[in-house]
């Protein structure tokens, strides 16, 4: 059971158990079941979470005019896709000048699977942080207007920024995170450790066990966000990424578990 018991000293010896609150990698080739095999531990992948996309019609009722703006913003690439589903459903094209500011290069090159990718007309930060991106969009946003799809729950800074800022913009919701029914996954094993990823994932854990105990549970967490969600929950962050040397959420876990052998 999930609800733990007295804290555990963990051990490498012995199998440990992971459970990462992300779809299962769609391929063997996942640097996480290297890390499963050189360590002898067992990971566990179910989302916490899934995105619906709001549809067209329901997007119509906002009244914004996708085309009446010169730039988009993402954060992600669920804001991607949904982004060009609701053009496609109200058969929207847009404009070929139009410029698309992403939070890390990922997202950006994402971009290729729905528009002829040209440098100068995407632009990500070089951090992959909040801050870079803007330091990106600040020396655009006297020409630009901004469309910034976004989910229910999608973090506040940006679309302060683009306010205090005095941008013209427009914050567009077009998909949302609803939490996935963990109850069983979390009441079957009782993990050593629970990895997330965004805080709608800690949200979800206590929408699914709302008396939940962490005890000898060990959390870790990807991102500021994300870290900051645990430790609102009252929650004891054991690991978190990315750092100066684990820049993924897998390096972070190869060091933690590498100190783990040391002991």
């Amino acid at each position: 059971m999930i609800k733990g018991g007295p804290k555990k000293d963990l051990q490498v010896k012995q199998q440990l158990s992971i459970l990462i609150s992300q779809p299962k990698p769609e391929t063997e080739k996942s640097p996480y079941f290297d890390l499963a095999k050189k360590f002898n531990v067992r990971l566990d992948f179910h989302p916490f979470i899934r995105v619906e996309g709001v549809p067209g019609k329901e997007f119509r009722k906002q009244k914004i005019d996708i085309l009446a703006y010169t730039a988009v913003i993402f954060t992600s690439r669920n804001a991607v896709d949904h982004f060009f589903r609701v053009c496609e459903e109200l058969k929207i094209k847009v404009s070929q000048d139009c410029k698309y500011f992403c939070i890390t290069e990922a997202v950006a090159l994402y971009l290729q699977k729905f528009i002829l990718y040209r440098k100068r007309k995407v632009f990500y930060g070089a951090d992959g942080s909040t801050k870079s991106l803007l330091e990106v969009m600040n020396k655009h946003r006297e020409n630009e207007k901004f469309l910034f799809p976004s989910s229910d729950s999608q973090k506040k800074d940006i679309e302060e920024w683009l306010k205090t800022n005095k941008s013209e913009y427009a914050t567009a919701s077009l998909y949302k995170t609803v939490s996935n029914d963990v109850k069983e996954i979390l009441a079957a094993t009782n993990y050593d450790m629970i990895v997330f990823f965004s805080p709608s994932g800690v949200k979800s854990l206590f929408e699914n066990m709302p008396k939940f105990k962490q005890n000898g549970t060990h959390i870790g967490a990807f991102g500021p966000t994300t870290s900051a969600a645990v430790e609102e929950a009252g929650l004891r962050l054991d690991l978190k990424a990315p750092a100066p040397q684990a820049p993924s959420m897998v390096a972070a876990l190869e060091k933690f578990l590498a100190d783990l052998n040391k002991k």
